[in-house]
């Protein structure tokens, strides 16, 4: 197992240049092993914030850091890593942009003599909330870090990224430039598409439809709240592999649409098992292989400490919950929260819980 990097491994003081969730976390994610921080943002009130929050000090003259993470809007990542470059001669420099070959594309056109110093960077991590007020510093703590060097980067300079990667607490993974952009496309910007076109059917809809609302649809369509302006030059930025993909899936929907005109047929079943084994493709915990599980259904009265009790009772009896999500009744003061287990040790878990006085749905 690779052991996390230390302060030691990172070339310091970093420089963090904008203030965002990114940026503010992986500041404070930097201050939490130690690391000294410089901050730097066009907006005083973001650059305060985070200052405040103990994510380092604004920059002054005479800094000199020796790593710089550019934490700007996508729109902005070419000039912002551009005039890092120009301004910090002996800095490694960084973004934590979702989109890789676009800015290399422009950064090269200003000149590639200082390019072997840049590498870029991909944290699979966020929220949608956004602004340094939504910051923590475990935001990337078990996370995929995608590190992109490209042909003219210097092996040390990736090193210093990667080791950044590794103290924020996250796994890092070297893709190629192009091939990073083909995969969040697979696997972060249509989810976010599938998720905003699930959620607009919602929009119009009946009062009385919207009431039978369970836990299936707010897992479905939870990212569709992020910023519509951000996702919108994310998609301008990678749109070509994300074109690529929706035609994929436009193909996949005909044949879905032709499948459920068929009640039962075997082209359906083919359909929904291959969505199971795509799930069951997806990395496990810490990047393992996925171990089966099972879920464990609790009603949970909605007063404080509650949740609290339960998820104490559960430890006591040693069973580690991989997963959780509550699923409020509208009618009833009472949430019937989901605890997602080692399936072997499921039914530990259920026997323990009753006969402490929890009621369980089996």
């Amino acid at each position: 197992m690779t052991e996390p990097a230390g302060p030691g491994d990172v070339p310091g003081p970093v420089l963090v240049v904008g203030t965002g969730l990114l940026g503010t976390s992986l500041a404070l994610a930097c201050r939490r092993v130690g690391l000294e921080v410089l901050l730097e943002d066009v907006s005083s009130e973001h650059l305060r914030t985070a200052s405040g929050l103990g994510a380092g000090r604004p920059l002054l003259e005479g800094d000199q850091p020796g790593l710089v993470v550019v934490a700007t809007p996508p729109q902005h990542l070419a000039v912002s890593i551009r005039a890092a470059l120009d301004t910090w001669p002996d800095a490694v420099v960084t973004d934590v942009g979702s989109v890789k070959e676009a800015p290399l594309v422009a950064l090269r056109e200003t000149g590639e003599d200082d390019l072997e110093r840049y590498v870029g960077g991909h944290p699979m991590a966020g929220s949608e909330r956004s602004g340094p007020l939504a910051a923590s510093a475990a935001l990337f703590d078990g996370r995929p870090w995608a590190v992109t060097p490209h042909e003219g980067s210097d092996p040390a300079a990736a090193d210093a990224v990667e080791a950044l990667a590794r103290l924020c607490g996250a796994v890092p993974t070297r893709l190629s430039p192009a091939d990073h952009d083909r995969a969040v496309a697979r696997t972060s910007h249509l989810p976010h598409l599938a998720a905003v076109l699930v959620a607009g059917r919602l929009a119009d809809a009946p009062s009385a439809h919207l009431a039978l609302s369970g836990q299936g649809v707010r897992d479905v369509t939870r990212v569709a709240a992020s910023d519509p302006a951000l996702w919108l030059e994310i998609l301008g930025a990678n749109s070509t592999a994300v074109l690529d993909v929706l035609g994929e899936v436009r193909a996949d929907l005909e044949a879905l649409i032709g499948a459920v005109a068929v009640p039962g047929s075997a082209d359906l079943t083919a359909i929904l098992a291959r969505g199971n084994a795509g799930t069951a493709a997806i990395p496990g915990k810490h990047g393992g292989p996925v171990r089966p599980t099972r879920s464990v259904f609790v009603s949970v009265p909605d007063h404080p400490g509650e949740l609290a009790r339960l998820f104490g009772d559960a430890g006591e009896v040693g069973v580690n919950i991989e997963d959780v999500h509550i699923d409020h009744d509208p009618g009833r003061p009472v949430g019937l929260t989901e605890l997602v287990v080692e399936e072997a040790r499921a039914e530990h878990l259920l026997e323990a819980l009753e006969s402490r006085g929890w009621t369980t749905h089996r």
